[in-house]
């Protein structure tokens, strides 16, 4: 279920009146106007306000706002402000503030300052949702339903009375009897073998470490218990405003490691995601792509909603740039090419006080006489031009494997590097794909990928049998897939799988490993070759079982043995990458003369593609990002020079231009053709 308005893409971002006298009103409203803003989310944090008193709901300002937005045509998402509780509700109920694993409460004052499992909570906020809905349902100008503001962060697990006692409910529901328990969680290691349920507290800080299939579990409660407490306020609203959308807003799908996202996506009608600019990341563009393909992903190739981004610099980084003239649009139309319907922000107008008063609004400390807001209004017009771009998919032909349960069963403690973590290999490949214009899509393991060219798996460490299996299929059916070192390790209570490494893709890959070598901080290696790669942080001893070697170790600790090897399987290839490529200078033409960085991930990954007839344009440099949707060609030049583009051809959205087979990019622009087909 996606708001049927506003139509084209939403424009907009949260909206705060309650900073501001009562006369800034008419000026935003004026400014919204002009700016062509046409839906903004309303009341996130004004719990306080909405019910001053317990039981007393006091809605007649908000009222009054939502009235003057929709006579101005700004349709509103209207949240539930439960992510901010008010002081007097703490102070009545202390309880709720959530306990960290070392065991200290926190104080009032932030934000997710409630602990989901808390009963006091939970029906406190079933009132709230209960008047909040049946005071606004058959309101025009409510469009949608914005539930809480990002689950899991900065609260990803609370560890408080009420957590534990609902921990042990869920451990009763998912193991129905202590001997499971302890089989699932091989408690006969270090003496920690149960007999009744109340024996078992929350995986506490401890001085040394704690049964890691204890800990999985408990991220997937601490999980659940947050996607309870949405359903509790979207199940109230559904019953009373049906067919207004309900979602909440993810807070950043690459970057939020506590919520699996695969799972909320079956709880929430239309996906929302939240992306701030790492800005003293190179590249940062990168990051931002793979946070909404991931988004995209997470929608099932549908469109889904840039809920919040930033115009200019965020207030809560080491050092907070500011974005550089051009960037708010590249940045915002790189959203809408990977599939966002919308493009908002936080906020609308900058805070004079409190902790963001420093984070950049669409209205700047500025005022309305700043390049800052002449892009905003520039970038206004932008959206309307690209109406007809909404709905429209992107399409893809290589998908990267990605788990939250992985994610979190590799990041703890006692692994046998430190230097194994998610997102670096993630990153590496999602980098190494972005820098070919390769468009991608993420999978969960288990999903149906018979569609894709090529699936490359960089970090699966947990993968069950069942998800092994979907892989192995996919290969003998014709499929490509690749895989990373130390995958396929454990099951789904990080026990290893039988035999040796890598246990449930060791048919699969035609190999299997002898030992681990992980290498030293600064430690490097080399894979022999024509041009040799250097790579770093692993090495194993690779004993080949049907595989063949592509590239061997030159140097290290398997000096000789296979690092990069292909099983040809049924009527598909299975390849294997024992290490960790860096990124360095080209060492010769990949793919045609290309510019700039470029790692021998990216030249292996070539391989793979050119194995698949993975199609993607070549002799780009790759400071070009060239996204197709929906019959658009977005091509977002992030460089100083200009790129011409060959094989374009139809008119552009924003001039009017007709290109017949070639456009030019200005440094640092955004062209977007509508194509013309093909004869």
């Amino acid at each position: 279920m996606y708001p049927e308005r506003p139509a084209g893409i939403a424009f907009g971002g949260d909206y705060n009146p309650e900073q501001w006298p009562r006369e800034t009103l008419d000026e935003d409203v004026a400014l919204m106007r002009e700016a062509g803003v046409n839906l903004v989310s309303l009341g996130m944090f004004s719990w306080a306000l909405m019910e001053p008193e317990e039981g007393r709901y006091t809605f007649g300002w908000l009222d009054e706002v939502i009235d003057r937005l929709h006579e101005a045509g700004v349709a509103v998402d209207l949240a539930t402000p439960t992510a901010a509780p008010p002081a007097w509700f703490v102070a009545r109920h202390p309880d709720v503030l959530p306990v960290t694993r070392e065991g200290t409460r926190i104080g009032f004052g932030g934000r997710q300052s409630a602990c989901s499992s808390a009963p006091a909570f939970r029906a406190a906020t079933a009132r709230l949702v209960r008047a909040l809905g049946e005071h606004y349902r058959g309101h025009p100008a409510v469009v949608m339903w914005h539930v809480h503001n990002e689950y899991g962060a900065p609260l990803g697990e609370c560890y408080c009375d009420h957590s534990v006692a609902a921990w042990r409910v869920w451990l009763r529901q998912t193991y129905r009897d202590i001997p499971a328990l302890n089989d699932a969680w091989g408690a006969t290691f270090w003496g920690q073998t149960y007999t009744d349920w109340s024996e078992i507290d929350a995986p506490r800080a401890n001085h040394t470490v704690l049964n890691p299939a204890q800990r999985l579990d408990y991220a997937r409660f601490s999980d659940g218990q947050h996607r309870e407490h949405y359903a509790l306020q979207r199940d109230i609203l559904r019953e009373l405003t049906p067919g207004i959308p309900v979602t909440t807003n993810f807070a950043g799908t690459v970057n939020c490691k506590s919520t699996d996202l695969w799972r909320w996506a079956r709880e929430v009608d239309v996906i929302a995601n939240d992306h701030y600019l790492k800005a003293e990341l190179a590249d940062n563009h990168i990051d931002l792509a793979m946070s909404a393909d991931l988004a995209r992903s997470v929608a099932g190739g549908g469109p889904w909603m840039l809920m919040e981004h930033s115009a200019g610099a965020v207030n809560w980084q080491p050092r907070n740039l500011a974005k550089r003239p051009g960037e708010l649009r590249r940045n915002s139309l790189a959203h809408v090419a990977r599939g966002s319907d919308s493009v908002l922000f936080f906020q609308w107008r900058a805070s004079r006080f409190g902790a963001e008063k420093f984070h950049s609004g669409l209205v700047p400390h500025a005022g309305t006489d700043s390049a800052q807001w002449r892009e905003v209004v520039r970038l206004g017009a932008d959206l309307r031009a690209l109406a007809g771009v909404r709905g429209g998919r992107v399409r893809a032909e290589v998908a990267i494997v990605w788990d939250w349960e992985s994610y979190w069963a590799l990041e703890l403690d006692w692994r046998p590097s430190v230097d194994l973590t998610f997102r670096e290999r993630m990153d590496a490949f999602y980098e190494a794909l972005w820098r070919e214009h390769v468009t991608v899509d993420f999978v969960h393991p288990s999903a149906d990928i018979s569609g894709y060219r090529v699936v490359v798996a960089p970090s699966s460490y947990l993968l069950t049998e069942a998800s092994a299996k979907n892989l192995h299929r996919y290969v003998e059916a014709g499929g490509n897939l690749l895989v990373a070192y130390f995958s396929g390790i454990v099951d789904e209570h990080d026990t290893l799988h039988p035999g040796a490494y890598p246990g449930a893709l060791r048919e699969l890959l035609g190999l299997s490993i002898e030992e681990f070598h992980p290498l030293r901080e600064d430690e490097t290696v080399e894979l022999g070759g024509r041009e040799r790669i250097t790579a770093r942080v692993w090495s194993e001893r690779v004993r080949p079982a049907g595989a063949v070697t592509v590239r061997a170790f030159a140097a290290g600790p398997d000096a000789g043995h296979p690092a990069f090897t292909r099983h040809d399987l049924g009527a598909g290839t299975a390849w294997y990458l024992a290490t960790a490529p860096v990124t360095g200078p080209v060492n010769g033409p990949v793919n045609g003369p290309v510019a700039g960085p470029v790692s021998g991930l990216r030249e292996l990954l070539a391989q793979v593609l050119d194995h698949a007839n993975v199609s993607r344009p070549r002799g780009l440099p790759d400071t070009l990002e060239l996204v197709c949707r929906g019959g658009h060609v977005f091509l977002i030049n992030h460089g100083g020079e200009p790129v011409t583009v060959e094989g374009v051809s139809g008119v552009s959205v924003f001039d009017g231009v007709r290109h017949d087979g070639a456009v030019t990019v200005a440094p640092g622009a955004v062209t977007v053709v509508v194509e013309t087909p093909h004869p």
